[in-house]
């Protein structure tokens, strides 16, 4: 009797099926509609609406395959996957679907055969998204870092050849000019001699400056021994040995990063490193690098004078601008804190590209351990 009937209830329905039944309908983020035992719709919802361009009245009734493009059909793709669904008891799968206006979308599908207590196939319920966006950006993030790997190494042959020619030619050039002052030195008398000398001195060091150049310009040892040594090497011969300075590395890398990854993190801590022998009093720097997010983010912290000398008054000075755009064309972030008497640190994060497995953990690197590479001799 529908006097017998409790708040909430319709036509003969418990509440919990009516508010069920109008979720379904009414949602518009999935297509939500079921299919007879051959394939054809019997039902549809406001979000199969949104999504398809279909009204209930075009559709119910028709077989689902209109929803799939020419070369599906041909393929008996909507069969096949009904009998997978049938076979498996549910079907998963992402690709292109067809609207109402023949436009496509990109669509993840679920079906799922629908079976009463008998055992008897009644039909299929359908799940459907327009995965269109999601699959546009991931094509844009691809497509980015295809070109962020393009990018990091045509820089870095870029940089090889300029190291190449300055060795085989300038500093061949120089240390030429140098032996010739030497000899001129050695044969001319007094005053000339004394000014040769000069000159001589001058072109070593030039000599020296380009050497350091040139080393400078081809990161240690990725290509050959992975991130954390090339890290390694540069502390101890570069920042210990030929700066003076106390280094330290930490990290807790299980695995290293991808070479293009490697050598943007590279690059930006020599920058970050030249900064603190330039500009920050320091008698220690500690680098860091720590898995996060999906990516490795670094640390560069000195124990300097802070503001004034490391943090360059102008945003705009090229080391800096360096830095961040290298850290933002990888996808990530940079930022550089520094206050009078604490010191400086620059801290950016790169999102992680596919990486090579090790065959071991790396394992920690304590202070003062690390590798043998030599840096040239003389003044950077």
């Amino acid at each position: 009797m529908t006097g017998d009937r409790r708040p909430g209830q319709a036509g003969g329905l418990a509440p919990t099926e009516t508010a069920f039944t109008l979720l379904v309908t009414s949602v518009l983020d999935y297509g939500i509609f079921m299919l007879d035992p051959e394939g054809h719709v019997s039902s549809w919802n406001a979000g199969a609406e949104r999504i398809k361009g279909f009204r209930a009245a075009d559709i119910i009734g028709k077989h689902f395959s209109v929803f799939y493009p020419p070369e599906d059909i041909a393929a008996r793709k909507p069969h096949i996957e009904l009998e997978t669904a049938i076979a498996d008891g549910r079907l998963e799968d992402e690709g292109w679907r067809i609207r109402k206006d023949g436009s496509r979308f990109w669509a993840n599908v679920v079906i799922t055969p629908l079976f009463d207590e008998t055992g008897e196939l009644r039909g299929f319920g359908k799940v459907t998204r327009d995965m269109t966006e999601r699959r546009a950006a991931e094509q844009e993030l691809t497509e980015r870092r295809r070109l962020f790997t393009h990018l990091v190494q045509a820089q870095e042959l870029e940089r090889r050849r300029i190291a190449w020619d300055v060795h085989d030619d300038s500093i061949q050039a120089m240390v030429a000019v140098g032996m010739r002052l030497q000899l001129l030195a050695d044969q001319a008398g007094e005053p000339y001699a004394h000014e040769l000398s000069l000159l001589d001195a001058t072109v070593r060091e030039a000599v020296g400056r380009l050497r350091n150049l040139t080393f400078r310009l081809q990161p240690p040892g990725i290509d050959r021994h992975g991130l954390v040594e090339a890290l390694s090497q540069h502390l101890n011969d570069v920042v210990a040995g030929s700066w003076g300075l106390e280094p330290s590395l930490e990290h807790d890398l299980e695995k290293e990063p991808a070479p293009e990854t490697a050598i943007t993190i590279f690059r930006i801590v020599q920058e970050a490193l030249l900064n603190v022998r330039k500009h920050a009093r320091a008698r220690s720097v500690r680098v860091s690098v720590t898995t996060k997010n999906h990516g490795l983010q670094v640390e560069v912290a000195d124990d300097g004078i802070g503001n004034a000398a490391a943090a360059p008054r102008s945003q705009e000075h090229f080391g800096l601008m360096e830095m961040r755009e290298r850290a933002e064309t990888a996808g990530g972030w940079w930022t550089l804190r520094a206050e009078p008497g604490t010191g400086t640190t620059v801290e950016f994060w790169v999102p992680a590209l596919q990486t090579g497995e090790l065959d071991e953990p790396l394992p920690g690197t304590p202070v003062g351990s690390f590798g043998s590479l030599t840096a040239p001799e003389g003044p950077s």
